[in-house]
């Protein structure tokens, strides 16, 4: 909820999502002029795919700046921002044609990567409990007119459920890489436990439903891209042995876990396996060494579900599982190629619980890893959702639509904690006058690149509650 000196630093982000807009109205403008379908049905996967991703990166953008511009033809326009129920209702209506007419084929016949009648169920559930939630409404506004309802939303979960072949992965550790056949063996936490990642050697998870996918064949000359940049965020900050810190590699340092997550984990389910399957407990790892680098701020935990995997080979550790795996390059930022999961079967069966206060989806989550059926409640959902889904980049708008008390208790959870700044103790600071006030002020919505509001010559309006001085200049 702020901004590091830069008001233009998230425009990669704007520019990106844009492109990905205008490439899905180029296809939707021109499909019909085309020709050699194979059949009808493939026709339809194909629009369903670019109606899905156009809602796909709406949602990504009403999520981070409340509205924006909504741009559905490839002709140059200026637009101002949309209202909140056109974007919403152009995100419902694409979602519910997709859904209407892609095919039911299970996962499995249809090719890994690709956006199916099941990912469009779960992302209409994933913006109909935002939407609904965060702006105080009963039901989800379609494009010209009419709504969705809660009980339509359940049907679609039920048949995701039912029929799209997706299923939860026998171990929960199992989805995470660290359990890859060239690290399994050599980590104190998974050895000799009969693991196995349900992606080696490009094996296709059965729990997810969308995913970003990498190529293993990235290079500076012409594909950084398609490298899994994310996991070199999560990776940990600084230039020691990668010896010292196995089985997470080197990165920017992004991964630190607040104490009070997992002092709130602990307490809340202290035979929950998912906490040591999610969180890396830095005391373990004998020769890890804090502050090597500057701009770090550390905890004595590190999250390892996202996070870069280096295995052993021989006496040498190296960059990547994906060398040996794959053949990639031994190199820190280029040969990450694990999938980037968004959209996973196990938070299907969570808002289904939800959306049908019944806990039976949620208790099949909770056995999966061991734990005792429980009662339907608001508290025990959310905390489901916190603890199963934790690190996944769901947690944000989780909070957002909980209510602004919620938002903001939770927050405030994080200011004052206990950290190591650059080595040295120290407390976590919020800047801005604290995360309350940040939050009450914008809301959780991120300031528009300036640069855009330039470029539309003021037709753009600025996010509520951004001014230049809620930029910061260090990390003290």
């Amino acid at each position: 909820m702020m901004l590091y000196t830069d008001e233009n630093i998230n425009e990669v982000f704007w520019k990106e999502r844009y492109k990905g807009v205008f490439r899905a109205n180029s296809f939707l403008e021109n499909v019909d002029r085309c020709s050699g379908f194979k059949d009808e049905n493939e026709k339809n996967q194909l629009i369903g795919e670019a109606l899905f991703l156009r809602a796909f990166f709406y949602y990504e953008m009403a999520s981070f700046w409340g509205t924006v511009p909504l741009v559905l033809k490839t002709e140059s326009e200026n637009n101002p921002r949309a209202t909140v129920e056109e974007l919403y209702g152009q995100m419902a209506s694409d979602l519910k044609k997709a859904i209407e007419i892609m095919p039911s084929l299970p996962y499995t016949q249809i090719e890994a990567g690709r956006a199916t009648k099941w990912s469009s169920q779960a992302l209409m559930a994933r913006i109909y409990l935002f939407y609904t939630g965060f702006y105080g409404k009963s039901s989800l506004p379609l494009a010209g007119g009419g709504s969705i309802e809660s009980a339509q939303v359940v049907t679609w979960l039920e048949e995701c459920i039912s029929s799209s072949g997706h299923q939860l992965v026998d171990d929960y550790r199992n989805l995470w890489a660290y359990t890859n056949r060239f690290t399994v063996d050599d980590y104190t936490y998974t050895k000799g436990k009969g693991l196995k990642w349900v992606e080696n050697d490009g094996g296709v998870n059965p729990e997810t439903l969308f995913a970003i996918k990498y190529s293993n064949f990235a290079s500076f000359q012409t594909t950084t891209g398609y490298a899994n940049k994310f996991n070199l965020f999560f990776g940990i900050r600084g230039g020691q042995p990668l010896k010292n810190t196995f089985p997470i590699g080197r990165g920017w340092g992004c991964g630190p876990v607040s104490t009070a997550l997992y002092e709130d984990w602990k307490n809340a389910e202290p035979n929950d396996m998912r906490r040591e399957a999610s969180i890396q407990t830095l005391a373990e790892l004998p020769n890890y060494k804090t502050g090597q680098q500057q701009f770090t701020q550390e905890t004595p935990y590190h999250q390892k579900k996202n996070a870069v995997i280096t295995p052993v080979q021989g006496q040498t550790n190296i960059f990547s599982y994906s060398v040996p795996m794959y053949g990639t390059q031994n190199h820190m930022q280029l040969g990450h190629t694990q999938d980037l999961v968004l959209i996973r079967f196990a938070d299907v069966l969570l808002m289904h619980s939800e959306l049908t206060k019944n806990a039976a989806s949620m208790n099949l989550v909770r056995q999966r890893v061991g734990l005792p059926a429980v009662a339907y409640s608001e508290d025990a959902l959310r905390n489901e959702r916190r603890w199963e889904l934790a690190f996944e980049g769901v947690r944000w708008n989780d909070m957002r639509r909980y209510g602004e008390s919620y938002a903001v208790k939770a927050l405030a959870a994080q200011q004052d904690i206990e950290i190591l700044c650059q080595n040295k103790p120290d407390r976590n600071k919020a800047f801005g006058g604290g995360y309350a006030v940040r939050y009450n002020a914008c809301k959780g919505f991120y300031k528009i690149p300036q640069t855009q509001i330039n470029l539309s010559g003021g037709v753009l309006v600025q996010t509520e509650g951004w001014s230049s001085s809620d930029l910061y200049t260090g990390w003290k």
